[in-house]
Formats: C-alpha cells, sequence, structure tokens
C-alpha cells in the first residue's frame, strides 16, 4: 500500500515542455492501486476489452479528421507492455511528443487498416505478426481536429522494429505496472469551470506521455486493473 503520509516524490518526466494554461489545478490520485499490484493477466485484459464495446462521440467539428492509432501490446517479463513513439522533432505538429504508431485514415480504409498501415511505415512492424481484438472509446482533438480511433491489438513477443527517421525519433516498450506506479501520474484540470477538463500526464524518467494519447492509456490502465473507462470526450 502507498504511504499517503509523505508526498510522493515525482519521476523526472524528461525535458519536454507542457503548454498549461494560466487556469490549471492538480487533480486527483491514480484510479488503480499502482504498479503491478492488482493488474490483470493480459489474457484477463483483453477478455475485459472484449466485453467492454467502445463507446463512440459525436465528432465536435463536423470536418473532423478520421485517424487511428495502433495500441500494440506483448506479454513481457514484466507483465503487459505498450508499444510507444516519440514524434520526430521535425514534424509540424506534436513535435517530439510520446504517441502510439498512428495517423490519418485514408480514403476506403478502416481504423484497423489505417492503424495497421501507419505502424508498418512508422517502425517497420510486421502486421501479419499481429492479432487484432477491439477498440478503446473513441475520441476527438480540438487542437488537430482529429477523430481518433484507438485500435487494440498484441504480438506473441517483441518484433523486430526500426524507426521511420522522418517521423520517429524513438521507439519504447514500457510494462503497464511501470506506468501504473504512483509516482508517474498525475491528474491535471486545465481551464475554468465549467469548461475545465482533466489532462492525464504520465511521467517516466526521461519522457512525459500526455494529452489524447495520455488519455487513451488512462482508459487501457483502468481495465487493465478491473475498473470501468471514463466518459469519453473532446481533448
Amino acid at each position: 500500500m502507498v504511504d499517503v503520509s509523505e508526498p510522493i516524490r515525482r519521476r523526472p518526466g524528461g525535458t519536454q515542455v507542457i503548454p498549461r494554461p494560466d487556469a490549471w489545478r492538480i487533480g486527483d490520485a491514480p484510479p488503480w492501486v499502482g504498479g503491478e499490484v492488482g493488474m490483470l493477466p493480459i489474457e484477463m485484459l483483453l477478455d475485459v476489452l472484449a466485453g467492454a464495446p467502445p463507446r463512440p462521440m459525436v465528432p465536435p467539428f463536423p470536418d473532423a479528421r478520421n485517424s487511428a492509432v495502433l495500441v500494440l501490446l506483448h506479454d513481457g517479463e514484466q507483465g503487459p507492455e505498450a508499444l510507444f513513439t516519440r514524434r520526430s522533432r521535425h514534424l509540424r505538429s506534436h513535435r517530439g511528443e510520446i504517441s502510439f504508431p498512428g495517423g490519418r485514415m485514408e480514403p476506403g480504409e478502416d481504423a484497423v487498416a489505417a492503424a495497421l498501415r501507419e505502424a508498418a511505415e512508422e517502425v517497420g512492424l510486421d502486421v501479419s505478426l499481429v492479432t487484432v481484438h477491439g477498440e478503446l472509446d473513441h475520441l476527438s482533438t480540438v487542437v488537430s481536429n482529429s477523430y481518433i480511433v484507438p485500435v487494440v491489438a498484441t504480438v506473441a513477443q517483441r518484433p523486430g522494429l526500426v524507426a521511420a527517421p522522418d517521423e520517429v525519433d524513438r521507439i519504447m516498450w514500457v510494462p503497464l505496472g511501470e506506468l501504473s506506479r504512483p509516482d508517474t501520474f498525475r491528474e491535471e484540470w486545465w481551464g475554468a469551470p465549467p469548461m475545465d477538463r482533466p489532462i492525464f500526464f504520465f511521467e517516466l524518467e526521461d519522457e512525459t506521455i500526455w494529452g489524447a494519447t495520455g488519455r487513451m492509456l488512462h482508459q487501457l490502465l483502468r481495465l487493465a486493473h478491473g475498473l470501468d473507462g471514463p466518459e469519453p470526450l473532446a481533448w
């Protein structure tokens, strides 16, 4: 059990600059216990995912661009691990941010096809090794005007991956237990009521996961700990 009598010493979180607004406040503690405590094995997590159909949302803008990301998991030595990339610092948007592989859907593509194609392009993933299991809640991003479908899939073992240098600076496999640590998660509320909204941060030793990726990861960890996910909303 976590000792709450002393302030939790935060992990460094790297050098990424977070564009906090003037109005913001610290939110709640993580809803899960912490670390690997209470975490479901990956087979049970996939069963929970199958029994919890995604909650689509109405895009807040009629011209929102359809996108998909691949939430790729495998069962590592420390339990389930998820694949992340760090976006190239040469990109025009979200440069240097940690994300799941993904991007815009091309004409005629569905979410699964788009997520797999983008992962193949960004990190050289052999899609024949991938088993798709379902989706997390869909979400919209106001800044990039995107409607995002997170596709959850697994591989039997870590595949060989190579970053596309014009898109990806780094490839990371991070255990869900590490992401669940009390010194890793931070919730903040941005904006003034009643327009404020929760923003989820996962501060590692040298990187910070936040934004739309943080929201998807928050739901994934809730499911991994046997909890229901939050209602979908625009980020």
